[in-house]
């Protein structure tokens, strides 16, 4: 079914239809997982075997004030993981990772492959927008009623682990947010979303985890982009606010256990 979607055999119409049908339905771990793989491969697959060492990537769910990879992957860079990591654009209310950082001057979010691999194995971390051409068949199936928007976790972790398995990395750390200013709104559809993507990522050979972690409340003092940014910078200098400076704490500490650096 994906396959032929994405390569335009198989009509709009009848996409929506499957979409709808789990919905209803639902899906099964080991269907999930098939159609997660299915959807990574329908675009490029990223190679990252030309940066050292064992590569985390990290994803959240999104919130009000959300900055945190801008805090947690520098500080796990620190401490020697390499964070090659390809961030998308806010798909709601909020700006994504993409959105702050082009508030920057000059700020580049998109690196050929050979620079963005030479950055990473020279300072430890790069963070650059995502490929087009990653997961293609998740983008072309938004146009059709579909993953996010919808209520069904088979499709929304379809949709957010398909593109995190096309990135590359070796293991996946989830931030899964619950509460009012967030996109699963109580804590039992939260803890059913990680570990449907937690059991996706490991039936795909990937270390993956994840946390529930609140948005009843904005993180942080900021929210806004270029604000964001600020605040980040604070509080990699110790002077953030201190729950996002805790939460960041937690964030990195869990990208270096999966990356075996538990000590």
């Amino acid at each position: 079914m994906v396959q032929g979607y994405t390569q335009g055999e198989i009509p709009d119409y009848q996409m929506s239809a499957f979409l709808m049908a789990v919905c209803f339905q639902g899906m099964n771990i080991e269907e999930t997982t098939a159609m997660t793989l299915s959807m990574a491969h329908s675009g490029q697959m990223s190679d990252l075997s030309g940066i050292q060492g064992v590569k985390v990537d990290k994803h959240s769910t999104g919130g009000v004030g959300d900055k945190t990879t801008l805090i947690a992957a520098p500080m796990a860079a620190a401490c020697g993981i390499p964070v090659a990591k390809m961030s998308g654009r806010g798909l709601g209310f909020t700006g994504g990772t993409v959105d702050k950082l082009e508030s920057i001057p000059g700020y580049r979010t998109t690196l050929p492959k050979e620079e963005f691999f030479e950055i990473v194995n020279t300072i430890g971390i790069s963070l650059i927008g995502q490929s087009g051409e990653l997961a293609v068949a998740d983008k072309r199936s938004m146009h059709c009623g579909c993953n996010r928007d919808s209520d069904s976790l088979p499709l929304i972790a379809s949709s957010i682990m398909s593109k995190k398995i096309a990135a590359g990395a070796d293991a996946i750390l989830l931030d899964v947010k619950t509460g009012s200013g967030a996109f699963m709104k109580t804590r039992e559809d939260s803890i059913a979303l990680a570990q449907t993507m937690v059991g996706i990522g490991e039936q795909a050979g990937r270390r993956t985890a994840a946390l529930i972690t609140d948005m009843d409340t904005p993180l942080g003092n900021t929210a806004g982009n270029a604000l964001e940014v600020i605040e980040a910078l604070d509080t990699l200098k110790g002077e953030g606010p201190k729950d996002l400076t805790e939460l960041c704490i937690h964030l990195a500490g869990n990208m270096l256990y999966l990356a075996g650096k538990r000590n």
